[in-house]
């Protein structure tokens, strides 16, 4: 049965749209640049709150619900950790041995720019795959993905930032990254129930991507800042961003109700 135009339509108006949310984290244009230092370290906390709620409210009970079988989704989890794992000693690899690679990025903001770029792909999939059942789904689902978007992409310009780009370009490489979001609605527009398929495996590895990139990179540079007032800061904006997915897991249900 061929898509109808309007279904195109509206599945790249709103992956489009979602794209377009990662510009929220332009913000930091108009930070003065010590007070942008300071705010990097809460930035960072929201990202690793963000990013593994995310990852344990979201995407593996999405993926154990579409795949029924907790430890095969646990299995690939432990795939994509793996995954992002050699995926970052590539980059380092390449880091420490191309004679002209520039030191200023760090390893950390590529592997966040690589999670992210999955993330967004799945997401692309999830909005493709709602308009092509309905509308009215359609338009709930990408809702809530642009609800919980805000967040995330406010975190990941701040680690950007950290990992050495210019706040100009931190928001332009997430913006770029942002795209893929696109590239999975065509994916699913193009390909349908193959690439609804592909969601059992898609979800749980960048899952292990999320955790692997939050545990690794981001909390090791919260240690960094030993103080009792970055403890009690990021432990409370760390809660937030857990707080921010679980709110919108929530909404997600309400939204999603007939």
């Amino acid at each position: 049965m061929p898509i109808s135009a309007e279904v195109i339509f509206y599945t790249l108006s709103a992956s489009l749209l979602v794209s377009l949310v990662s510009l929220s984290g332009a913000f930091v244009f108009y930070l003065d640049r010590q007070l942008l230092k300071r705010l990097l370290p809460y930035l960072i906390a929201l990202a690793v709150g963000v990013l593994l709620g995310d990852a344990f409210i979201h995407l593996i009970p999405d993926a154990a619900e579409r795949q029924g079988s907790i430890a095969t989704v646990c299995l690939t989890t432990l795939a994509g950790v793996f995954l992002f794992f050699v995926l970052e000693k590539i980059v380092r690899w390449r880091h420490d041995h191309t004679v002209f690679a520039d030191d200023s990025i760090k390893p950390i903001a590529k592997m966040n720019l690589m999670g992210d770029a999955v993330h967004n792909f799945v997401d692309g999939i999830l909005i493709g795959g709602s308009f092509l059942v309905d509308p009215v789904i359609g338009l709930t689902t990408t809702l809530a993905i642009v609800v919980h978007e805000i967040p995330q992409e406010i975190g990941d310009v701040g680690a950007l930032v950290y990992g050495g780009y210019s706040p100009k370009d931190a928001v332009l490489y997430n913006f770029y990254c942002s795209l893929t979001v696109v590239v999975g609605a065509v994916f699913t527009l193009l390909l349908g129930q193959f690439a609804e398929a592909s969601l059992i495996l898609l979800l749980p590895i960048a899952a292990g991507g999320f955790i692997y990139i939050a545990a690794t990179d981001f909390i090791p540079v919260l240690h960094e800042h030993s103080s009792l007032r970055n403890l009690c800061g990021q432990s409370i904006v760390f809660a937030l961003g857990v707080g921010f997915m679980q709110a919108i897991v929530v909404l997600e249900g309400s939204l999603l109700i007939p």
